[in-house]
């Protein structure tokens, strides 16, 4: 196979493919993930192998996992890069990342994954590699920008909201660079981000359960220019926010990492009605929905 049939793929909408093609971006990219020999690398979504080739040339070895069987089988029968990737044709979605940590010895390896993400499902993707980090070093992808600012985002903005509070309460969220369309193959209609996301070793204000954390942001930004009064109704009343000297006039936006924790906590120990905890699935299909409408 030569190496113009190995880029003759066409992108295929239902699986969101932009392919890199600029060798300085690339470069770039490269050189922020730093991979090494021994390293325990998984790249999610390969593609055409534009940062697989050059990641293998310094680790020598890879993990990756491609959902499109057509790529899959071209990184089978690449004649360089084959001999040292594990491929894993399956979505990435329903992977089990934690079986990659176990090494031969029974030692494990903390993961190190990156890749260039689809951004129709950008979003479930990272709750889903959360549920692994306490088996990953760190992890660097490529999203759409508004999803990095979001991730990234402080109180008391607009881009601030669940994205934010899940992601900082498990990870230290570093935006790395900006990269815009013209980067890419077919080019996107929106500009990139690469984002490090550095799982926290020890949470110095732990919640008791990071489901409660997760319902509560639900509650909150499920209508977010409702005051938290009419947000939190059916979890915590008025009564039981002014116990925590929260303001009920307040909007979720302008409420702390450390409120939502408080607040999750207050629920843990207070459970709300058996009737609202059978809608959290509801809302959460709902937030899913409308946060891969915004990217």
């Amino acid at each position: 196979m030569n190496s113009k049939t190995h880029l003759g793929h066409q992108a295929k909408k239902r699986f969101g493919q932009n392919f890199l093609h600029n060798d300085a971006v690339i470069s770039d990219i490269i050189d922020a993930i730093n991979p090494e020999p021994g390293e325990n690398l998984i790249e999610i979504g390969p593609g055409l192998g534009a940062l697989t080739e050059p990641v293998v040339e310094r680790a020598k070895k890879l993990s990756v996992v491609e959902l499109d069987r057509d790529l899959a089988h071209r990184l089978r029968h690449h004649p360089f890069l084959a001999p040292h990737l594990t491929i894993y044709e399956t979505d990435a979605l329903n992977f089990d990342f934690a079986q990659l940590a176990q090494s031969k010895s029974g030692i494990e390896n903390p993961l190190r994954i990156f890749g260039n993400l689809p951004y129709n499902i950008s979003t479930p993707l990272i709750f889903h590699l959360l549920t692994f980090k306490d088996k990953v070093k760190d992890m660097h992808f490529m999203l759409q920008k508004e999803v990095v600012e979001r991730m990234a985002a402080e109180p008391h903005s607009k881009a601030y909201g669940r994205l934010s509070i899940m992601t900082q309460y498990q990870c230290q969220v570093i935006p790395v660079m900006e990269i815009g369309p013209e980067a890419f193959k077919p080019a996107p209609k929106v500009d990139s981000a690469i984002v490090r996301l550095i799982p926290h070793k020890t949470i110095k204000n732990p919640v008791k359960d990071i489901t409660a954390l997760n319902t509560v942001c639900l509650a909150a930004f499920n209508q977010r220019r409702k005051t938290i009064r009419n947000g939190f109704k059916k979890l915590i009343s008025v009564e039981q926010l002014d116990s925590l000297n929260i303001d009920a006039n307040l909007r979720p936006e302008n409420l702390t990492l450390d409120d939502f924790i408080m607040l999750a906590n207050f629920i843990v120990d207070n459970p709300p009605e058996k009737e609202i905890e059978k809608t959290n699935k509801k809302q959460s299909r709902r937030a899913i929905n409308r946060e891969n409408q915004q990217v």
